[in-house]
């Protein structure tokens, strides 16, 4: 088997690296050695800099942030791919020196988990393709990392991070994978997340895999990336790839997506086969893009949407969507800090400008007594069914079948799997009944009920709305591996549009003190072309995505520094 993480050959040829696992104090580590030559400023700018000691120990400034083709969007690859401004071949050449530079050393934002062996050969025949007038799609050539639960055919192991499915190489695409690839797009790689999408610990580290280590977001790197897709939003902010796929079951497209400061957007669940994706929920997971702009993320899920009647998200763009729609805004969801509150009610405000009618919503709708408890039954049930089911499904490389099999796994492998936290949500799971249960079946109809018939869908036909809006989420604690995720008070309705399964995007809507925050738009069922096109309706009349400065802690910051020392030491 090839290792995952071995660059293929006469591909780096700036940021050359030489990587090895170790098994050492109990844990897969990646040692790096990396050469910053000067040329690998080609994919960085003078811009957010650190000190870094140099061999005669004087301090020279290093930058991180992109320049060039590495600086621009989705869309804007694409384009200069077809008029032939850059070729796939330059792109994918330029992704792998940066990860190499950036996140396996430099900063390690340790984002990027693999890479595929056959990218480059891949990139050669679609540049020959091009040359040859043979135009695969719209996404000819474009560099694409998944989230690495999503199955691909290429020679990559689908690991969920966990060291149980090191050897999970199934030589099968994912739906939306084959859909991608029918687009042109190139897979590049796998993105680390966080181990098996979060599901399983109450006490678990968002952006944290026994494979790939701790998931850094580049604004501030000690802050939380958040999970599940944690990899796959802070590889997309820092611009390891053109766009990236991620996996939501509850938050974890939209989370990831505002913290690293991208757009995300989650979907109607079905809208995106999950088919040969490791699951949690067979009522709630879904994949979905995550890249810098909204027309990126239409024109992936362009590709990765499956079904018949497909929709063009991409036509259905329109920048003056916003006039005349009513919009429900869910003060109950803004929470409690002032600065995201600012930026709400800002973005709210350019709703309003552009020509729509705001209706001020105060109370939650998901009123159902006990109504946690039974999501929370409803995601242990289908977790040990449908993981169970895809296990079943896996090479025999995988020896590791069913759900009690890998408890039993991981504490054979405790050093490596349990040394930073427990296995207490699959502990809970195991020895629940299948789906066919009546106490499954009625916490299952409760939840959704409670977010679609009297939630989402009464909101929208008591107040006559077209979409409701609200912050995406807090701005993230540290990372702590010492009591795992802290969160502040979380604002935000997302958990509504993921239980019920209906369509939500973020669009980047400014910062704090350097840390993005999203701005969240809902709506109903199989409205998907309608959500996207009122987030790039926002988004083209503010564009408050921030580049990442890649700063250590928040420190850093000249704001918080002098004021960190106190008045009488500055």
């Amino acid at each position: 088997m090839r290792n995952p993480l071995q660059m293929p050959k006469g591909i780096v040829t700036v940021c050359t690296g030489q990587l090895e696992f170790s098994r050492k104090g109990g844990a897969l580590k990646k040692s790096y050695m990396v050469a910053l030559a000067a040329a690998l400023l080609a994919g960085c700018s003078p811009q957010a800099t650190h000190e870094t000691a140099t061999e005669n120990t004087e301090a020279e400034a290093v930058s991180y942030v992109p320049t060039g083709w590495l600086a621009k969007s989705l869309p804007d690859i694409a384009a200069g791919l077809q008029s032939g401004e850059v070729t796939s071949v330059d792109l994918v050449q330029a992704y792998i020196e940066r990860i190499n530079a950036v996140d396996w050393s430099g900063p390690s934002l340790q984002s990027v988990l693999s890479i595929n062996p056959d990218a480059m050969a891949v990139a050669a025949e679609l540049d020959a393709k091009r040359a040859a007038g043979e135009i695969v799609g719209p996404l000819h050539g474009v560099p694409i990392l998944l989230k690495d639960n999503i199955e691909s055919a290429d020679n990559l192991a689908t690991t969920a991070g966990a060291l149980a499915l090191k050897d999970n190489i199934t030589g099968r695409d994912s739906p939306l994978v084959a859909g991608l690839r029918e687009a042109g797009a190139i897979i590049l790689g796998k993105a680390n997340l966080s181990q098996w999408a979060n599901f399983r610990s109450n006490d678990s580290m968002s952006g944290w895999t026994a494979l790939g280590g701790q998931v850094h977001n580049p604004h501030i790197l000690n802050r939380n990336p958040c999970g599940s897709s944690s990899g796959s939003g802070s590889a997309a902010a820092s611009s390891m790839a053109a766009g990236t796929v991620g996996t939501e079951t509850n938050g974890s497209i939209i989370c990831p997506s505002t913290v690293n400061g991208v757009v995300g957007f989650k979907p109607t669940v079905g809208l995106v086969s999950q088919q040969y994706i490791v699951p949690i929920s067979s009522s709630q997971d879904t994949a979905g893009p995550m890249t810098k702009t909204v027309r990126g993320a239409a024109m992936m899920l362009n590709a990765m949407a499956t079904g018949d009647a497909k929709t063009d998200y991409v036509a259905a763009l329109d920048a003056g969507s916003l006039e005349g729609k009513r919009v429900g805004v869910l003060r109950f969801a803004e929470g409690s800090n002032a600065d995201i509150v600012a930026l709400f009610n800002a973005a709210v405000a350019e709703l309003e400008a552009a020509g729509a009618i705001l209706v001020e919503i105060s109370d939650n709708p998901v009123t159902a007594d006990g109504f946690g408890p039974s999501s929370r039954q409803v995601l242990y049930h289908e977790f040990k069914a449908t993981l169970n089911e895809y296990l079943a499904s896996t090479p025999d490389t995988v020896k590791t079948r069913t759900l009690d099999e890998l408890i039993a796994f991981n504490l054979e492998n405790a050093d490596i799997e349990l040394a930073l936290f427990d296995q207490s949500i699959w502990d809970t799971s195991a020895p629940l009944p299948g789906l066919d249960d009546p106490e499954y079946i009625e916490h299952r109809d409760k939840v959704q009920k409670a977010t679609r018939e009297d939630g989402v869908d009464a909101l929208i036909a008591e107040h006559n709305l077209d979409f409701m809006v609200s912050p995406s989420g807090p701005v993230p604690g540290q990372i702590d591996p010492i009591n795992g995720d802290v969160w502040p008070s979380f604002p935000g309705a997302g958990w509504i549009a993921a239980i019920a399964g209906y369509p939500h995007a973020t669009v980047p809507m400014g910062g704090v003190h350097g840390m993005p925050v999203g701005f969240s738009i809902m709506g109903a069922k199989d409205d998907d072309a309608n959500i996207l096109s009122y987030a790039y309706a926002y988004e083209q009349r503010t564009n408050l995505r921030l580049e990442p400065q890649y700063l250590p802690t928040s420190d850093m910051r000249d704001e918080i520094k002098e004021n960190m020392k106190g008045y009488l030491r500055r």
